[in-house]
């Protein structure tokens, strides 16, 4: 593989401080060599002939993100423009509508989910785990469509396929199509809302743990029941959690109950997940009470960040735009100071971040994955501020995307 030379990328280096508050991210320009997509030298100045080049021009260089809560298997982006229906039962009202929505989407799917991932790549994701629809009505065609999807991008992306029992795991009678599906190459069990939809806590939980067991594979699990529903299941999920030793490989995704509770039961609660290895995916919702992120991230549950659609029959309003999702982050938790706002990228990068807490450059190293990104920004504290833009995508040392590439657009015709 030919070696790729980053030339004057711009590097955080530190923190310059005024009174023992951090006033400014100190940055510095450095060449970065890779190769077999690794970084194999960081330095002033970096010679040679026998390299492809990218002129950085003092962009900032920064860690990718990974998308870790997307649906690209029932999506209308890249066609035409479609709202959504009002919602009148709850997510009954999604759930019945995919019954029809899902089997006349089939024959556009793969398109669709191809496209979808092209704009993700390009919103500067190495990683992505898309939640895939498995269902009486589709069976496991979905699975078909995502492999063969990613499959196109391999060498652009890593990812993670969730087998999705969307209209519920026991209300659907899909638990010999969740195991199949789990045989066909999913890579995650997923489930939802096992009181709202399943109407049996235990009953779900234990055969959604049962399939991972069975298979080998972690978990993640959408629970937007909220309140003192939504924590007793995530007492129920830790519990089996510890005692199918699946430690570090559960997620709750959305987790809505944790922006519901305050005070000795939040902090309960908390540490039970904490203690369980359990982590949280979010996509920062405006219109309800947002989890408490940076306390669940202050004491030890590690919490990242999805889109959870582009537009869909869910939602019309995703971008993909993971820069804009940690403004609104910043935004929604009165991150204002250079500091808070510095620390705001481990949400989107899966905890890696150019300077550690006290403000040491801990990255890039020597070995580290080559999954960068150049944007057009001065420091990460503007670029999450000013929302700047992206110029260029480096997976796994290769160039995935550029500002100059052709991207599939949505139809404004």
């Amino acid at each position: 593989m030919k070696s790729l030379l980053i030339k004057n990328a711009r590097l955080e280096t530190g923190f310059t401080y005024e009174n023992g508050r951090v006033i400014q991210t100190e940055t510095d320009l450095f060449d970065v060599l890779i190769q077999d997509g690794k970084i194999i030298e960081v330095e002033k100045n970096i010679e040679g002939s026998d390299f492809e080049v990218i002129e950085a021009n003092g962009k900032l260089l920064m860690p990718s993100f990974r998308e870790m809560h997307i649906h690209v298997d029932k999506t209308y982006f890249s066609g035409p423009w479609k709202a959504c229906k009002p919602i009148t039962k709850g997510i009954l009202t999604r759930i019945e509508e995919e019954q029809e929505l899902l089997p006349a989407q089939l024959p556009f799917a793969l398109n669709r989910a191809q496209n979808m991932i092209e704009w993700l790549i390009s919103q500067g994701h190495t990683h992505i785990r898309s939640h895939c629809n498995v269902d009486p009505q589709i069976g496991t065609k979905h699975i078909e469509i995502t492999k063969e999807a990613f499959k196109k991008f391999e060498d652009q992306v890593t990812y993670d396929i969730v087998a999705f029992p969307q209209h519920g795991l026991l209300l659907s009678k899909v638990e010999p199509l969740m195991r199949e599906a789990m045989k066909m190459g999913a890579t995650l069990v997923g489930g939802v809302d096992p009181a709202t939809i399943d109407r049996n806590i235990d009953l779900s939980l234990n055969t959604t743990m049962d399939i991972a067991v069975e298979s080998g594979s972690g978990i993640d699990i959408h629970i937007h029941d909220p309140n003192s529903l939504g924590a007793f299941e995530f007492y129920k999920l830790a519990e089996l959690t510890k005692q199918a030793k699946k430690e570090g490989q559960v997620t709750i995704s959305h987790a809505i109950a944790l922006g519901d509770l305050q005070g000795r039961e939040l902090e309960e609660l908390v540490a039970v997940l904490a203690e369980s290895k359990i982590d949280v995916t979010s996509t920062v919702p405006i219109n309800r009470p947002t989890i408490p992120i940076p306390y669940l991230h202050e004491n030890g549950v590690f919490v990242s960040l999805g889109h959870d659609s582009l537009t869909d029959h869910w939602s019309p309003f995703g971008t993909g735009d993971t820069v804009e999702k940690l403004s609104i982050l910043a935004e929604r938790f009165k991150f204002i100071d250079e500091y808070s706002l510095n620390r705001c990228w481990k949400y989107a990068s899966g905890g890696i971040t150019p300077l550690n807490d006290i403000g040491t450059r801990v990255w890039p190293q020597k070995g580290d994955l080559a999954n960068v990104l150049l944007l057009d920004a001065v420091c990460s504290a503007q670029a999450v501020a000013r929302r700047r833009p992206i110029t260029h995508v480096i997976s796994k040392g290769n160039i995935a995307y550029t500002n100059e590439t052709v991207l599939a657009k949505e139809v404004t015709k």
